[in-house]
């Protein structure tokens, strides 16, 4: 366990933003993450560093999440329960599954981050959510050091959200993640563009293989690789309304683009849409601005400063909200 000094985050966040911490350390079992926290410099708990904005220099320790494995605890003649560590990336987690005939994570191939972040941000993508094959989480609680289990009620998953984003933020450090994975393939391609990219591959047999490489299909021609371009992936939620609400918008605006959101009276509209309606797609000031292919991905082209890209998304904000009456929330954590 090597603690280091004034260290850069660049390497540790995909928006690329060169600011530096007091100490960084690397933990790859629970007991040293016991030990780190023992250290009485103020934390901060990384898995892939993909969904945070930093905007100055971190006063005190970064502990990278390390924690890797994947293991089958058991399997029934319908399902299949799966743990993976916290420090394991997703999308090599999904992999994993895909390959296996797993059947329920698919969809949400090729999203960046660790598996210890999905549940803090009820990760989704096409029709799918984390919380649709959630089983159950460990956590390791920071002023008690004990050992908790959270099942799926008491995560109290919403869109983007968690417990861990609200009244528990900065309270645990989920260690392993559980998923309950279908034996029989459950096939979601109505969202999106799934079904045209599966027409295009010229799938006849429909697979969760075939699913999963549509999606990262894409991903790739719409999103742009934080290995090219520094960016978060989406950085602002898709904003739900009432159902009242969006007639009245969609008298204003035809072409809206919202989505039904099952089980309520509620709309989800693409923030995207609002955001480029606002004239911000493809915006670029110096090295940085909105993704000229996606108005919800925010970037910076070279050495931008993580201030400043704060300061375009209140400026994004402010306009949405003035020709929409909508107030987008971000998706992004900002230090």
């Amino acid at each position: 366990m090597i603690i280091a000094e004034n260290i850069s985050l660049k390497p540790y966040n995909t928006f690329g933003i060169n600011v530096s911490a007091n100490q960084f350390a690397e933990f790859n079992s629970l007991e040293s993450l016991k030990k780190l926290l023992k250290n009485e410099e103020k934390h901060l708990i990384i898995g892939g560093g993909s969904n945070i904005l930093f905007t100055k220099n971190f006063d005190g320790i970064v502990l990278k999440n390390g924690l890797k494995g994947i293991h089958l605890l058991r399997e029934d003649d319908d399902f299949i329960y799966i743990q993976a560590a916290g420090g394991e990336q997703w999308h090599q987690f999904v992999l994993y599954c895909v390959e296996r005939n797993y059947s329920g994570v698919e969809n949400l191939s090729l999203i960046p981050g660790c598996v210890g972040a999905a549940p803090m941000q009820n990760i989704g993508a096409y029709g799918i959510e984390l919380k649709d094959v959630f089983y159950q989480l460990e956590a390791l609680h920071i002023p008690s050091s004990a050992i908790c289990t959270f099942n799926k009620e008491e995560c109290k998953f919403g869109y983007r959200e968690s417990v861990f984003k609200k009244e528990f933020k900065n309270q645990y450090v989920i260690l392993n993640v559980t998923f309950r994975l279908k034996r029989l393939p459950d096939f979601h391609i109505e969202y999106g563009a799934i079904k045209a990219e599966l027409e295009k591959m010229k799938i006849s047999n429909l697979s969760i293989q075939a699913i999963s490489q549509a999606v990262i299909n894409i991903r790739e021609s719409k999103l742009p690789n934080p290995k090219e371009i520094g960016n978060a992936g989406s950085f602002f939620k898709n904003p739900t309304i009432s159902e009242t609400s969006f007639v009245s918008l969609k008298d204003k605006f035809p072409q809206i683009v919202a989505y039904d959101l099952p089980d309520t009276k509620q709309k989800k509209i693409a923030a995207g849409w609002l955001i480029e309606q606002c004239g911000w797609k493809g915006f670029k000031q110096d090295n940085y601005g909105v993704h000229a292919k996606q108005a919800l991905v925010l970037v910076n082209y070279g050495d931008a400063n993580g201030a400043d890209i704060l300061k375009l998304s209140e400026q994004i904000i402010e306009s949405v909200n003035e020709k929409f009456s909508i107030h987008l929330e971000r998706e992004v954590n900002i230090v």
